[in-house]
């Protein structure tokens, strides 16, 4: 009887040192698979498609020669992350980065973050092609459809793209595309602009939030200076008011097309376009570009005045003036001595001769 206590008692020692030893072996190597290195030798990212699992992409990274054990640290996922979500996106992994501080960075849904940037000024060709540019941003918009094929693509079937995108910097992750960008510069677009309609100054001879997008686009254009955007904002509303023709060059650029090749000629200033401001009265149909805030905010609310014409100084800024003789000096003393220089004003007024009069 003695001999078989003996042997019970033998065995639980036994197998309480087997369990221990077990248990210590499982410790040491679970945290030397946590603590171990990624194989990689320079700064990547790591890409977690819709779908993946930890199984699934610890086993790729596994067959890849990234990391060792994937089937240890499955199973430290499951029992120290229940709760955690795989979330899909680009995550960047660097050299002696350890497993423990992927799956944290994992665990914490720290994906890559992108940015693209829309200009203000910029045409929707020009917004376009930013996008088409930009790095891992999912293209779905194909280079060979036409604005309108575009504008259908994003729900907006029969809606003028120019001026309808708000210019700013906008952050996208892995998987986010073209679409995506576009329908939340539009958005916002649309917010700014329903926002700042909602302060304008009374008795404005623009009755729409549109024409007041297609005025701060011609705003946007002619502004070099930005404190200046008012004052261009109160030149243009008092030609509006008497109707005076606005007689800006950009929006000539703009009508001449794939035409303009880097000069106004006085033959392009009396060719008809929609969008020739010397030979149509009023707005063009469209906005030109894409402005920014301050642009839409000085077309609903122009600085009060009297000015009706402005030349350029050369250096972004403007001369403002009340009258046409007063414009005509201004134009002789910052334009014509400078014809070598293609140096040019907007709005050149009616009936000037100067070289800033075209």
């Amino acid at each position: 009887m003695k001999s078989i206590l003996r042997l019970f008692f033998f065995v639980v020692i036994f197998s309480v040192f087997l369990l221990f030893g077990v248990a210590v072996w499982g410790y040491l190597t679970l945290q030397q698979t946590l603590q171990q290195p990624l194989q990689v030798e320079s700064v990547t990212t790591l890409d977690v498609a819709p779908g993946s699992t930890p199984a699934s992409l610890l086993g790729k990274l596994e067959r890849d020669g990234v990391i060792e054990r994937a089937q240890w640290l499955r199973r430290y996922w499951q029992w120290q992350m229940p709760e955690a979500v795989l979330q899909v996106g680009e995550y960047r992994i660097e050299p002696e980065m350890t497993a423990a501080a992927l799956l944290a960075r994992l665990d914490a849904g720290e994906v890559v973050r992108r940015s693209v940037t829309l200009v203000e000024g910029w045409s929707f060709a020009q917004v376009r092609r930013q996008l088409a540019g930009a790095e891992r941003l999912q293209q779905t918009l194909d280079a060979e459809m036409s604005h309108a094929e575009v504008m259908t693509a994003l729900g907006l079937e029969g809606v003028h793209p120019e001026g309808r995108f708000f210019p700013d910097t906008y952050q996208y992750t892995f998987g986010m595309s073209d679409r995506d960008i576009l329908l939340r510069s539009y958005q916002r677009m649309e917010e700014v602009l329903d926002e700042v309609w909602q302060g304008r100054a009374d008795d404005l001879p623009i009755s729409t939030p549109y024409e007041a997008l297609i005025l701060a686009s011609i705003i946007e254009k002619e502004t070099g200076v930005p404190a200046e955007r008012p004052e261009i904002a109160g030149v243009f509303t008092r030609r509006l008011r008497i109707g005076m023709r606005l007689q800006t060059d950009p929006t000539v650029i703009y009508g001449m097309g794939d035409d303009y090749a880097g000069n106004i000629r006085r033959s392009d200033l009396r060719q008809p376009t929609p969008y020739n401001t010397y030979t149509i009265d009023g707005l063009p149909p469209t906005p030109i570009a894409m402005p920014g805030r301050e642009a839409i905010e000085a077309a609903v609310n122009p600085k009060p005045g009297t000015s009706l014409y402005f030349v350029a100084r050369g250096d972004g800024s403007h001369v403002f003036s009340d009258s046409l003789r007063e414009h005509n000096q201004a134009v002789r003393e910052y334009q014509i001595r400078r014809r070598a220089e293609n140096y040019r004003s907007s709005p050149p007024a009616a009936g000037t001769t100067g070289e800033g009069a075209q």
